[in-house]
């Protein structure tokens, strides 16, 4: 259980770092109105949504929702690593077995289990900052940082608000999560041929990276429907996701879930790779002191 303890202290704000600026164009894509017939959209694309935010706010406009993932940064990763530890610990009948690209993806997935706790209410407080155009959002309430949302979520409808798109959240990181473990190990088995040869750092960025567009490529209509619902004044969807789906499906048919496709891509691959070399290093550090 030394490697669960190990993955779990082995957390980072590299990866938030590093991709919220393209998470802020994500979000603001992924939840902006649909425009009167005849009218041009809010934003045109993802180019035309960062001018637009820095014109009108600032630079600083870029990293609006920051300190909630930040400060969850840590316990995240954590859990999410620990979690991909406990899974391989659950799967081999012998620690020095090596794992198979579906037992890495059952770890990715199970992680993404464990990960939901931190990520649903971190998700749900920053995209009301990021959406929070001249201090108004689409609720109408204004919000001061993060705890104000806290405080305010909570008056209105309890931990139930802070919680909202849970079930959303799960839909979308489990089947990422699970992508994203299998692929990078399966990555770092191909770089480097030999099970015993320690990887480059340059191996580990690109390893790092291809997972974080892994990771993407499969969750991003779940990410779209997901935004939409904790960014909704309270009882838009009583029917949850659902009822988010079928307005989208409705009203801009499929393409209308892959909103933010440019921005995630984009993030993607930096933020990951930054993230998947902080890992090693750390783990790395933690081996010369065995």
């Amino acid at each position: 259980m030394s490697e669960v303890i190990q993955n779990f202290l082995a957390g980072g704000a590299c990866t938030v770092i590093v991709g919220h600026p393209f998470d802020t164009v994500k979000v603001r894509l992924q939840t902006m109105p649909r425009p009167p017939p005849g009218q041009p959209p809010l934003f045109t694309g993802a180019l035309d949504c960062a001018k637009q935010t820095v014109a009108r706010e600032g630079f600083k406009a870029l990293y609006k929702g920051m300190s909630a993932p930040l400060a969850g940064v840590s316990p995240l990763f954590a859990v999410f690593f620990g979690g991909c530890a406990v899974g391989k610990y659950i799967q081999q009948k012998n620690p020095e077995d090596e794992m198979t690209f579906v037992q890495n993806m059952n770890s990715g997935a199970l992680a993404g289990v464990f990960t939901t706790v931190i990520m649903a209410p971190g998700e749900r407080i920053k995209c009301l900052l990021q959406v929070q155009s001249a201090g108004h959002g689409p609720s109408g309430v204004h919000y001061d940082g993060p705890l104000d949302v806290v405080k305010k979520l909570y008056k209105q409808g309890g931990i139930a608000s802070i919680y909202k798109g849970t079930c959303a959240t799960l839909l979308r990181d489990i089947p990422a999560s699970a992508a994203y473990l299998s692929v990078y190990e399966f990555l770092k088995k191909s770089f480097s041929g030999d099970t015993d040869k320690k990887l480059s750092p340059g191996a580990v960025l690109l390893a790092g990276g291809l997972a974080g567009i892994a990771n993407w490529s499969v969750c991003i209509p779940a990410d779209v429907l997901k935004s939409r619902l904790q960014t909704a004044p309270e009882g838009k969807y009583p029917d949850g996701i659902r009822g988010v789906f079928k307005e989208v499906m409705r009203e801009e048919g499929p393409k209308g879930l892959f909103k933010g496709f440019t921005p995630v891509m984009l993030r993607a691959f930096p933020a990951n790779a930054a993230c998947f070399f902080g890992l090693e290093l750390t783990l790395y550090v933690f081996q010369m002191f065995k």
